[in-house]
């Protein structure tokens, strides 16, 4: 399978050499993140490579959100980092099935748990990691087995939109006590 190298400055590089265009032909390669990736790193790529915008439906009002965030200094709340990992979880009941997904994750203390309360500008600092697969038998969530695996540039990008769609609230609608 091909690489890529996403680099912390937003940049894409196959073979060591940057990639200027046609980016959607690297969609279904394996990824590799640059130590000192960040969430900050995904939206700089998403404005080096336009195309990418395009792919999913959210990225328009992020890609606006992340705008306005201050240049630094990003990086507040409990995680330690952000995770982006794969899950297969056989299920038995009510009938056999198989669901395979992608997670993005704070972790703090190893433990990770989801971003949903927490602004954008308080993750874009944060450094982003790529975990491992979690394998699930029939709900057992206590023998989770983990293994290596890859993940290509597409199921990255996509993952990070569904999870950002679904945990980031804009701070107009957020509830003020």
């Amino acid at each position: 399978m091909n690489a890529v190298s996403l680099k912390k400055n937003g940049a894409i590089d196959h073979n060591g050499k940057g990639v200027a265009s046609d980016i959607l032909s690297y969609l279904s390669s394996q990824i590799e993140l640059e130590d000192g990736y960040t969430l900050r790193s995904f939206f700089q790529m998403l404005d080096q490579y336009r195309s990418l915008v395009d792919l999913n439906t959210f990225f328009p009002t992020y890609t606006e959100q992340y705008r306005i965030c201050p240049r630094e200094g990003c990086a507040v709340g409990a995680p330690d980092y952000l995770e982006f990992s794969k899950t297969v979880e056989m299920i038995g009941f009510p009938e056999k099935r198989l669901e395979i997904y992608n997670s993005f994750s704070g972790v703090h203390d190893n433990e990770a748990f989801e971003i949903r309360s927490l602004q954008l500008e308080s993750l874009l600092d944060l450094p982003v990691k790529l975990g491992r697969l979690k394998h699930v038998i029939f709900g057992d969530s206590v023998d989770i087995f983990e293994f290596d695996t890859v993940f290509t540039l597409f199921e990255f990008i996509d993952g990070i939109a569904w999870q950002l769609s679904f945990h980031l609230t804009p701070a107009q609608c957020e509830m003020r006590r």
